[in-house]
C-alpha cells in the first residue's frame, strides 16, 4: 500500500488531513462510540491521538486512519491496523460515528485492511480485541473471518476489562477458510 491509503467500492481509507480535526474530535467525544474504549476524549487528547496516529502512519503505513465515503467525502470514522500492548500480533480495529453504523462500512473497511495485512504485508496472524459485552464488534470480527480465540482479562489505562480476542491466520486466509465458527 502506498501511504495514500486503500480504497474499496464505497470507501477511501486515507491519511489524516487538517480538515479532519473537528470530525475526529466529535468521534472521540461521543460516549456511545467510546463506551468500550475507556470513555470520551477531551479535544486536546483527541488532537494528540490524531497526531500520533498520523505520524505512525507516515512512518509505517499502519494506524487507525480515516474512513471516508467516496460518494460525498464524508468522514465516517477510522479503521486500521495497530499494535496492542497485550499481544505481538497486529490488531485490526474500527471506530465509526453512530450515524454510519449498520451500513456495512466497518466490515468493508476492515476487509480491505485484513486483505492488505495478509496479501501485502505478509503478516502470519491478525487479531481483533473487544470488550466481552461489545457484541456488535464481535459480529464484525466474525464477518471478517476471524474466529473466537480466547477470553482475557486485560488492563488499559488502569482499568481492567474482560476481552474477547478473535484471530485469523494467514494460512486460513489464503485457503479461503473464513467461516466465522462459534461465537461466544
Amino acid at each position: 500500500m502506498s501511504l495514500a491509503g486503500l480504497e474499496t467500492a464505497r470507501l477511501r481509507l486515507r491519511p489524516f488531513a487538517p480538515g479532519d480535526r473537528d470530525a475526529y474530535r466529535a468521534l472521540n467525544a461521543d460516549p456511545v462510540v467510546r463506551r468500550y474504549l475507556g470513555g470520551v476524549l477531551t479535544p486536546a487528547a483527541a488532537d494528540a491521538e490524531r497526531a500520533q496516529i498520523a505520524a505512525f502512519f507516515a512512518r509505517r503505513g499502519l494506524g487507525m486512519i480515516p474512513v471516508e465515503r467516496k460518494a460525498d467525502g464524508v468522514f465516517l470514522g477510522t479503521c486500521g491496523l495497530s499494535h496492542t500492548p497485550w499481544y505481538p500480533d497486529l490488531e485490526i480495529g474500527w471506530r465509526l460515528l453512530p450515524a454510519h453504523w449498520g451500513q456495512g462500512y466497518a466490515t468493508e473497511a476492515a476487509l480491505a485492511w485484513r486483505d492488505h495485512a495478509f496479501g501485502t504485508l505478509g503478516v502470519p496472524r491478525l487479531i481483533s480485541v473487544a470488550d466481552a459485552p461489545n457484541v456488535a464488534s464481535h459480529r464484525v470480527m466474525a464477518r471478517l473471518g476471524l474466529r473466537f480465540d480466547h477470553e482475557a482479562l486485560l488492563e488499559d489505562g488502569g482499568e481492567t476489562f474482560v476481552a474477547h480476542v478473535y484471530a485469523l491466520d494467514a494460512a486460513a486466509w489464503r485457503a479461503g477458510n473464513l467461516s466465522a465458527g462459534p461465537r461466544v
